[in-house]
């Protein structure tokens, strides 16, 4: 049995490109800290993917600060803030929030006080976009970054977060822009790396696969890869709805991500879903893959004013470019059969 992997909000294949980019930098010896020329050597890679990242992110005059994932970039931004958002964004980020913002019921964000807020580009279980107010804090751009055009000098924030493993490069490395002047407080000190803002070693090899998966993310982007991704979604939608009248894709009233579909069948719990799919041979999520392997009732549905039994019956479908109209055709029958199977034992 060939596998489908459509999983790719959680996490991006490897591309080829960051894993050869790994492998060559597993020769460069030095300490990017040491002054010597193999140390320099070193710096040199990591100055090379910082211009890199900052290119295909429209970062340019902006400081790129490596951390080991968005994760931490959100730490790195947030902590001793009080801050303002809403009840959608990912945990990393909403664990640190004090007061909410409302959600409406395509899981649009009603944005009050920006200056203090924090917002997501794209939501990863739905794929819902935001209108991002200028003069925003900060924006978690992980899901939209290499999916749609982007770029951190039109946002109009002062930090955003991004992500390696989200866009074909390799996991645990990930990035916070600042807009030049902006500053943070140092959560990770001793070394003085990261022009002060976050001590340690830096991860050579990781930072290479992510300057390479950026560059390959961008050209991927401009020769219309997600316009195809986009055409299949839709009509692998278009036929969900044809064959189950009380099938529901949430967000699907709001402009969304080209590769995200979130169903929600009445009655069949996610988990359950996502179970039988991978005995059939497709890997899909019931949400965001970040809360070590639990499922339970999206909180992001409960938000958009899904009652609790539907937040519990929601699957998330993510596309990637390699993504093929056969496997989409294959994971329809195959979840549609199973939703048959659903309904005939609930009868």
């Amino acid at each position: 049995m060939t596998r489908v992997y459509l999983d790719h909000n959680a996490t991006m294949p490897l591309r080829e490109e960051a894993r050869a980019a790994m492998v060559r930098a597993m020769d460069v010896l030095g300490n990017p800290s040491s002054v010597h020329a193999e140390g320099r050597a070193a710096k040199a890679l990591i100055e090379k993917t910082r211009a890199q990242v900052a290119a295909a992110f429209g970062a340019e005059g902006a400081d790129i600060v490596f951390t080991s994932g968005a994760t931490e970039a959100a730490d790195l931004a947030l902590a001793g803030r009080e801050v303002l958002g809403a009840e959608i964004e990912h945990d990393a980020v909403r664990s640190r929030i004090s007061a909410e913002w409302a959600v409406d019921r395509d899981g649009r964000v009603q944005v009050q006080d920006a200056a203090r807020g924090t917002l997501q580009l794209a939501n990863s279980e739905t794929g819902v976009l935001q209108d991002l107010p200028q003069g925003l804090s900060v924006c978690d751009a992980t899901q939209g970054f290499g999916k749609i055009p982007v770029a951190f000098n039109w946002l109009g924030c002062d930090m955003a977060l991004i992500s390696a493993h989200k866009i074909g490069g390799p996991k645990g490395i990930g990035a916070l822009v600042l807009k030049r002047g902006t500053d943070v407080v140092a959560r990770m000190t001793g070394g003085g790396q990261e022009m002060g803002r976050r001590a340690g070693t830096e991860n050579v090899i990781g930072i290479a696969g992510f300057g390479a998966a950026a560059e390959a993310a961008l050209a991927e982007l401009d020769s219309g890869a997600w316009d195809r991704v986009r055409a299949l979604r839709d009509g692998f939608e278009a036929r969900v709805l044809d064959a189950a009248a009380d099938v529901a894709i949430a967000g699907a009233g709001a402009e969304r991500l080209p590769n995200t579909s979130c169903l929600i069948a009445p009655g069949w719990k996610g988990e359950t879903q996502v179970m039988q799919m991978d005995l059939k041979g497709f890997a899909v999520s019931a949400g965001s893959a970040c809360s070590s392997g639990k499922v339970r009732a999206s909180r992001v549905l409960r938000a958009m004013g899904y009652d609790e039994g539907a937040a519990a019956s929601a699957i998330r479908v993510s596309l990637g470019p390699r993504t093929t109209e056969d496997e989409m055709t294959r994971f329809a029958d195959a979840w549609l059969a199973q939703l048959e199977k659903h309904r005939a034992r609930a009868a």
